[in-house]
């Protein structure tokens, strides 16, 4: 499953350092197409050229507050996943949860950063989230299952399965989508990869395949969708550079 992504990568290890102004620019459209696509999965209205624009700091009128909010929100937490990527630090709930905080800023300050006290549901989705009182425990499983088993994985995989594992869980009332993306790309950066866009056109799949590991805790549909997108990433950094 991994060979092809894996030959890609060390095409791409032995093109570093990557030029700058060309690393600067894939960086930026990485980010813009990120942004776009990721809040437009949860519901954003704005454009790729209208987050284009809220990211260079211009309001677009007839938008509302909260989608301008999820533009700079969701940038400043990019910027936040790059801090935490060059400092090398290992992953914690802390982290997980300044990732939250800074996506749902201003836009609900009393649930940001906070596990949920209310039980929710997904919409369209087979599996239930388990009930508030267990959430603690089960991301604390989750940073043990991360520290030891999961060491063992390829980081495409540990990846994937940690954005799984975590939207399962659901700890936040709201945003566990996005924060779910930042900590898979938080993943894959660490390892040296691109970023990934999940493309919203490729939403459905995405859910569907979300909630078979959810319901049969067989993540292979999502590992697979994860690597296609992996591949997706490394194709558009090796074409820049051949």
């Amino acid at each position: 499953m991994f060979e092809q992504i894996n030959r890609k990568k060390v095409k791409l290890d032995t093109l570093r350092p990557l030029p700058k102004y060309t690393l600067k620019s894939l960086r930026e459209k990485l980010l813009l197409e990120w942004t776009y696509n990721t809040n437009a999965i949860e519901g954003n209205t704005l454009t790729m050229n209208e987050t284009k624009v809220v990211l260079e700091g211009i309001t677009v009128g007839g938008k509302t507050m909260r989608e301008h909010l999820e533009v700079i929100n969701h940038r400043d937490a990019i910027a936040y996943v790059e801090e935490i990527v060059q400092k090398g630090e290992p992953l914690t709930e802390w982290q997980i949860k300044n990732l939250h905080r800074l996506v749902l800023k201003g836009i609900d300050d009393e649930y940001a950063g906070v596990y949920r006290d209310q039980q929710v549901f997904i919409a369209g989705a087979k599996h239930t989230p388990p009930a508030p009182y267990l959430i603690k425990e089960q991301m604390e499983q989750l940073i043990k299952w991360y520290e030891n088993e999961a060491q063992k994985l390829h980081p495409v995989e540990r990846g994937a399965m940690l954005h799984a594992i975590f939207v399962g869980i659901h700890p936040f009332i709201d945003g566990n989508g996005r924060t779910s993306r930042l900590l898979l790309n938080l993943e894959l950066m660490k390892a040296g990869f691109p970023a990934v866009v999940i493309k919203v056109e490729n939403r459905l799949a995405y859910y569907e395949a979300l909630d078979k590991s959810h319901t049969t805790k067989n993540y292979q549909d999502f590992i697979q969708l994860i690597v296609k997108e992996v591949e997706d990433s490394l194709n558009l950094y090796l074409s820049a550079l051949s």
